[in-house]
């Protein structure tokens, strides 16, 4: 199978972290963890390149190390704790667009806490969107173990109130309609509506949803999800192909 040049994988990886520092180079499962989407990235024939944006050169340099571009620094206005991660896309793409002249008809979000995708996720999910003119994009969702139409809050006067407010008609988890969660492990997005959305894509575009196991769809923030997911794949209940 030949690489669509046009398919652009990017890791965004920033140096600081509050909830659990360094995470993005801690060692797991034998290597760096923002190695194991680089691995994956290199795996998927259909990624043309594979570009890391960090402002942190220890980042950059393992990066480099294991196969990823990194043909510039993220300017550290970019690298705050608040900073969204749209514009991080949109500062990746017209740099490398503005200073060598890149062409792409797709980008490829790859968040490094999250490693429990496989090359089959973006070879599926790119498909589903070339086959739907209209779609914006694609996103990795999962359904998750409690259904949140069950969930509820807690009123100003302190009373419990439910989430949804006809949640409390379904009274058997078979009739409850079914509900996804971003995930994390997967988003791609056509590379002119990058362009054109300055702000908010959930609001401005229109998206299809990916389904990825829910087993897959782990997400790292601090270190009792690292040493979980670490188990998971040393008691072979979570497989990743790059890893014997």
């Amino acid at each position: 199978m030949t690489k669509h040049k046009s398919l652009l994988a990017l890791i965004p990886a920033r140096g600081g972290s509050k909830g659990l520092p360094g995470k993005n180079i801690r060692p797991f499962a034998g290597h760096p963890l923002i190695a194991h989407s680089i691995f994956m990235a290199k795996m998927t024939p259909e990624i043309g390149r594979i570009v890391v944006s960090t402002d942190d050169e220890k980042i950059a340099e393992i990066a480099g190390d294991y196969g990823a571009e990194v043909p510039f620094l993220r300017p550290k206005s970019l690298a705050q704790d608040d900073t969204p991660m749209w514009p991080v896309l949109r500062h990746a793409l017209q740099t490398l667009e503005n200073t060598e002249g890149a062409d792409f008809d797709y980008l490829l979000l790859l968040d490094p806490t999250s490693p429990g995708r496989i090359p089959g996720d973006v070879h599926q999910a790119l498909r589903f969107l070339k086959k739907e003119p209209e779609a914006d994009g694609i996103i990795g969702v999962s359904k998750p173990d409690f259904n949140p139409i069950w969930h509820c809050v807690v009123e100003e006067e302190g009373w419990m109130k439910n989430l949804v407010t006809n949640g409390s008609q379904y009274h058997r988890r078979q009739d409850v309609p079914d509900v996804y969660r971003i995930n994390a492990s997967l988003y791609i997005w056509k590379t002119d509506f990058v362009r054109r959305c300055e702000k908010n894509w959930r609001e401005e575009g229109k998206h299809l949803l990916f389904e990825i196991p829910e087993a897959r769809a782990i997400h790292i923030d601090d270190l009792h999800e690292f040493e979980v997911a670490e188990l998971l794949i040393k008691k072979n209940f979570l497989s990743l192909p790059w890893i014997r």
